[in-house]
């Protein structure tokens, strides 16, 4: 059952960026993010209360707390990168760009909490899964000339946040049990996403947005909830050395759904880089 939870895991991670895709053709990205977030949070609490963490708000410090906080707004900000990048660029470049945050994070624990161990598979598995992201990346045609390499930009931003926030909660907040600590990371998110809708004078468009793009928004957020959902269940009653890889290979439902979903291009110099960065995971992860 729980290499199903494991595979399904991968599946839903992979659909949400297909669905997030869907939902912002013509919707703001910013705005998108802040719809989805509320879902996202749902599921979060949800986690929360099945695993009876909730007794233990009281028990946390403020030490802990600051790097929650300040995991969160990394979190944010990778999400708010990410939407963009989906909204000017191809799922299956944008995608792999975002993936490159493994290495940087592995690369800053090396250096930053000395994780030297097996670091032979390591910077292996980093410099095969950054070749496979360099053949992924190819400018996306496009006739808004100006909107050609901002993906590269935002996708890249993404990532940069969302290695820092594996950084800070490394750093931090290992004293709060994981699941309180994906809500209320969230609950920064939600009211951050919010926040920069305000500052950008985008309220308005949230009453704007096409129903059909609200739906595609929403399921976006209900499929990462449930793929945080299954894959807690998949680590609890299962082999982590095992799930883990598979969680990891969601980039390939992620790419596999943009060919033939979004009809987008996939080349073969696009499909050895996936191969690369497919195979420069599992090595790393034998190192893990």
């Amino acid at each position: 059952m729980w290499i199903l939870m494991a595979i399904l895991s991968a599946f839903f991670a992979g659909v949400t960026a297909i669905l997030a895709k869907c939902g912002i053709k013509h919707t703001d990205s910013d705005v998108a993010t802040a719809l989805r977030t509320f879902v996202v949070l749902f599921f979060s609490w949800i986690m929360v209360y099945i695993t009876g963490s909730f007794d233990t708000v009281t028990n946390i410090e403020m030490k802990p707390l600051f790097f929650l906080i300040l995991s969160g707004l990394a979190t944010g900000a990778s999400w708010l990168f990410y939407f963009k990048a989906l909204s000017v660029g191809d799922v299956n470049k944008v995608a792999p760009v975002d993936k490159s945050s493994t290495v940087l994070t592995v690369l800053l624990a090396i250096i930053l909490f000395k994780e030297t161990e097996h670091l032979l598979f390591k910077l292996i598995g980093a410099a095969i899964l950054a070749t496979g992201i360099y053949l992924m990346i190819e400018k996306k045609a496009t006739v808004q000339k100006e909107n050609g390499s901002q993906w590269i930009v935002y996708a890249s931003l993404s990532a940069v946040f969302a290695s820092l926030t594996s950084i800070l909660a490394k750093a931090g907040i290992s004293e709060i049990e994981s699941n309180l600590a994906t809500a209320i990371r969230t609950g920064v998110v939600l009211v951050m996403a919010w926040v920069f809708v305000a500052v950008k004078g985008k309220c308005s468009k949230v009453l704007t947005v096409n129903r059909k793009e609200l739906s595609f928004i929403l399921l976006s957020g209900m499929t990462t909830g449930a793929s945080w959902l299954c894959y807690y269940y998949a680590i609890q009653n299962g082999v982590v050395s095992v799930v883990v890889p598979i969680d990891k290979l969601s980039i390939v439902v992620t790419v596999a759904f943009s060919y033939f979903i979004l009809k987008e291009k996939l080349t073969l110099k696009s499909l050895s880089g996936l191969c690369l960065i497919v195979g420069g995971t599992l090595i790393m992860l034998l190192g893990a």
